[in-house]
């Protein structure tokens, strides 16, 4: 009765992932299918009269905007991880006066609509005259990776043993030498992690893209892959190609760091 109940179980998981993986695969075909062919009824499950025309409109016409996405992805790893790995060291070692309150406010932070971020950055940025910049897509999606990355290290660093770092201490290391020799190295899941997180927002995020970068060579693949369905509504398998293309280096991140990830999101979840 057990292995019937587990074959059972099985399946249905198979079904629901196949079902949850399905658009992927249409995103897929298309992308590999003639102009021709694209309104055959039935539609071809394979793209058997297969084309590359659309992963060369991708080159000729995407790539700007994916090195855009991807400068604006590390900047956006590298800006929240210096200042969220201090914060949480500070939170979860140091405590200071009034953390558990900052932790709240962290908390709420996240529950803010990134639509009413985008409208304040919009004035801000407005006024200081860095509209349609990497640099300012970077520190809007800094706001959203930020406390994010601070609850993760907080919860990762809260499990160092304080006797590590106070033998650190007792060989003469100051709080700054700790925290790079020490909680730094121990703490690369939790590092891991945040990246992994904050350049998937980065790279996938529309709203602060569609706010603060309407236009140029210079706008990320999210307003790239719009703006291309504006002008070419009819070429679906460009439009396809390039999603593909921008999933690659999120599909590759995740596979690569999943390990980590899975280490860095449960740390702190059960106490010994």
């Amino acid at each position: 009765m057990t292995g019937r109940t587990t074959w059972w179980k099985t399946g249905v998981g198979l079904v629901l992932t196949a079902l949850m993986l399905f658009p992927v695969y249409w995103m897929i075909n298309v992308s590999f299918t003639r102009d021709q062919d694209m309104r055959k009824d039935p539609p071809d499950w394979f793209p058997f009269h297969g084309t590359v025309e659309g992963y060369r409109a991708v080159i000729d016409q995407q790539l700007p905007y994916l090195g855009t996405s991807l400068l604006i992805g590390l900047g956006t790893v590298a800006l929240t991880v210096v200042l969220a790995a201090p914060a949480g060291y500070s939170l979860a070692k140091l405590r200071p006066r009034g953390g558990g309150a900052l932790s709240f406010v962290l908390l709420i932070a996240q529950m803010i609509p990134g639509i009413i971020m985008a409208m304040g950055f919009y004035a801000i940025y407005l006024s200081l005259g860095v509209l349609n910049s990497p640099v300012g897509l970077v520190v809007a999606d800094s706001t959203i990776a930020v406390p994010f990355g601070v609850l993760i290290f907080t919860a990762f660093m809260s499990g160092i043993p304080d006797e590590l770092l106070q033998a650190a201490r007792i060989d003469g290391a100051g709080r700054f030498r700790v925290f790079w020799s020490i909680v730094l190295p121990v703490s690369r899941n939790a590092i891991v992690t945040v990246s992994l997180f904050a350049f998937l927002w980065a790279w996938s995020d529309f709203i602060f893209a569609g706010t603060l970068d309407g236009g140029g060579d210079r706008r990320p693949i999210t307003l790239g892959i719009y703006h291309y369905i504006g002008n070419n509504n009819q070429q679906w398998n460009a439009i396809m190609a390039t999603a593909v293309v921008a999933s690659i280096p999120a599909t590759v991140l995740l596979i690569v760091a999943q390990r980590y990830v899975a280490a860095g999101v449960t740390a702190g979840a059960v106490k010994d």
